[in-house]
């Protein structure tokens, strides 16, 4: 039988809290996260389509109701094939480059003070939020919890090629 030692017990509880890495969960928690956060912005402007249609910025010439209805669209397609890890990588372009306008048009149409005094609380910060999930994502993928590497695995099988080939992407 063994003898408890304390010293072997937190070199155990340290090797597994900090040599384990869990990234293709972390990677899924991300695109859950980000797609439900995005997502509830489309539900909430379909809600209030209404009273939010005449008052939402035109963007790109087009007017503020077609470029909400563009933002609703993109925030509904987007997040689900996010979430689900389906062309992971050019389903992120588009909310990017919403929460790019998102944060010039906060900035730029600030009323107040500077634009530079603007504290944690104001929503000038979220789209950065966003753009930082999104760049994150980009660089590392969807995972292996995702759709993108099933069917990557699936035309890597019928293609008679090894798995390892997956692995260098």
């Amino acid at each position: 039988m063994r003898k408890f030692s304390l010293s072997r017990f937190i070199k155990r509880i340290y090797f597994r809290t900090t040599g384990y890495s869990y990234t293709n969960l972390g990677r899924l928690f991300l695109r859950l996260f980000v797609g439900i956060m995005l997502m509830q912005f489309g539900i909430r402007q379909i809600a209030s389509f209404h009273q939010i249609h005449d008052v939402f910025p035109s963007v790109l010439g087009m007017g503020s109701e077609a470029s909400l209805t563009v933002m609703i669209c993109i925030e509904l397609i987007c997040s689900i094939f996010i979430m689900f890890g389906f062309l992971t990588r050019l389903m992120i372009i588009p909310p990017f480059v919403a929460m790019l306008m998102a944060e010039y048009h906060i900035l730029h149409d600030y009323v107040g003070d500077a634009y530079y005094l603007l504290d944690w609380q104001q929503q000038g910060y979220l789209p950065i939020m966003f753009l930082g999930i999104y760049f994150f994502l980009a660089l590392v993928g969807p995972g292996k919890i995702s759709v993108d590497y099933f069917l990557s695995l699936h035309i890597i099988h019928t293609e008679n090629k090894s798995e390892a080939e997956l692995e260098e992407v």
